[in-house]
Formats: C-alpha cells, sequence, structure tokens
C-alpha cells in the first residue's frame, strides 16, 4: 500500500494545483480546506494563512531551479546542456505558474518572501552568467563580458515577466498552456542567435526548432 501522504503536503499540492488553475488572488484559505474536505481548522492547525502556504511553495521552487541551474562541472559546456537547462527552465515555469503570474502582488504582501525572492534573484543572475561563459568558452557562443552580463539580465527579465506578458494579451488568463510557456523559453533562445558560432550553428538552430512555438497559438491557445 502507498503510504499515506501528510496533510500538511497534501495542502501545499492542492494549494499550487488551485492557483495555478484560478490564480492565489481568487483563492482563500478556505477554498482550500473546501476543495480537500477538510474543515478550516484543520488547515490552520498546519498553516496560520496563506502566506505560509506560498513560502513552501516558494521553497520548492526556489529548490527546483537551483538544484538545475548551474555550469557542468569538470567538463565544457555542450548544446545539449543548453537543452537541458532549457526543458528544466520549462518544468519549473509551468509547474509552479501561479508564482510568476501574480509575482509583484505576492512580493508585496510579504516583505520576507520578497527579501527571499531579490537573494533568489541575484543568485539566479550570477549562475546564469556563469552558464553564459561557460557557453563561450567552450566556443558555443562569442561574446564579450558586458554582453554575457546583458543577455543574462535580458533573459531573467523574460523568463520572470513572461507569465504575465501572457495574462495581459489573453482574454482568458486562468488557462496557460505548456506551449504559451514553451514560446517564452523560446524567447530567452532566440536572445543568442547573434553569438551563436559558425561551429555550433546547425546544432543551435536544432534548438531553435525544438522549442519554437508560433506566437498566434502561445497568445491564444486555451488548455
Amino acid at each position: 500500500m502507498a503510504p499515506r501522504i501528510k496533510t500538511s503536503e497534501r495542502i501545499v499540492q492542492n494549494s499550487l494545483e488551485l492557483f495555478n488553475q484560478q490564480g492565489e488572488r481568487s483563492i482563500s484559505t478556505n477554498h482550500i480546506a473546501a476543495h480537500m474536505e477538510i474543515s478550516p481548522g484543520n488547515l490552520y492547525y498546519h498553516f496560520p494563512n496563506k502566506q505560509a502556504i506560498i513560502a513552501v511553495l516558494f521553497s520548492e521552487y526556489e529548490s527546483l531551479v537551483d538544484s538545475f541551474l548551474r555550469p557542468p562541472q569538470g567538463r565544457a559546456a555542450t548544446v545539449e546542456d543548453k537543452r537541458y537547462y532549457l526543458k528544466e527552465l520549462l518544468a519549473a515555469m509551468w509547474r509552479y505558474r501561479f508564482l510568476h503570474r501574480d509575482l509583484e502582488h505576492l512580493l508585496d504582501s510579504d516583505p520576507e518572501l520578497a527579501a527571499r525572492y531579490r537573494r533568489f534573484s541575484q543568485r539566479c543572475v550570477i549562475q546564469g552568467t556563469a552558464i553564459y561563459k561557460g557557453f563561450v568558452d567552450a566556443g558555443i557562443l562569442k561574446m564579450d563580458r558586458v554582453q554575457i552580463e546583458s543577455l543574462t539580465l535580458n533573459a531573467w527579465i523574460i523568463l520572470t515577466s513572461w507569465v504575465r506578458f501572457l495574462c495581459t494579451t489573453r482574454e482568458n488568463s486562468n488557462h496557460l498552456s505548456e506551449q504559451a510557456i514553451k514560446r517564452g523559453v523560446y524567447q530567452v533562445l532566440v536572445l543568442e542567435a547573434g553569438f551563436v558560432t559558425d561551429q555550433s550553428r546547425e546544432a543551435v538552430n536544432a534548438l531553435f526548432e525544438e522549442f519554437y512555438v508560433p506566437l498566434a497559438q502561445a497568445l491564444e491557445e486555451v488548455g
């Protein structure tokens, strides 16, 4: 028999599902309790408020991103690494899409979360810079130090604001598809187009094709 999942873990999982489907703002702790068919008191026994649940979800998201956003150790970077980063970013953004959708509101209403997010953001940019530098050292991209720094920042800005951009351009922003988010990852890849070396052009072009999603599909698709 499968081990029983702890109530606190179930609350976190159900909250993530509801936040992703309907947006964090429109979900209260009462909604979560009702959805799980438990009493609000039972939920409060585990979490004093919604912010406490969001803090746990942010920790999960942070650990997930920290686990893959780092340069390869002890070997040169390859185009295959690039595919790996893009796939992992896509999966993380999709799984925790509510965080991206309501980021400013979440950070405004929780100073502690805002401080954690600032540290996380700085760490991601530092790691991103190291990853791009690895691609330059490996002869996949040709950039100088300032270009690496600027490209990393542009990539971070796109990744962190893509979901909100989609929500402002779509009539039904609750139905974001994985394809729509995949286009955001493609937007990051395309930033590098002008810096790809001749020797890597073919391999990187194959990635372009793999991650391409027509914009109309990203903006209009429901599902």
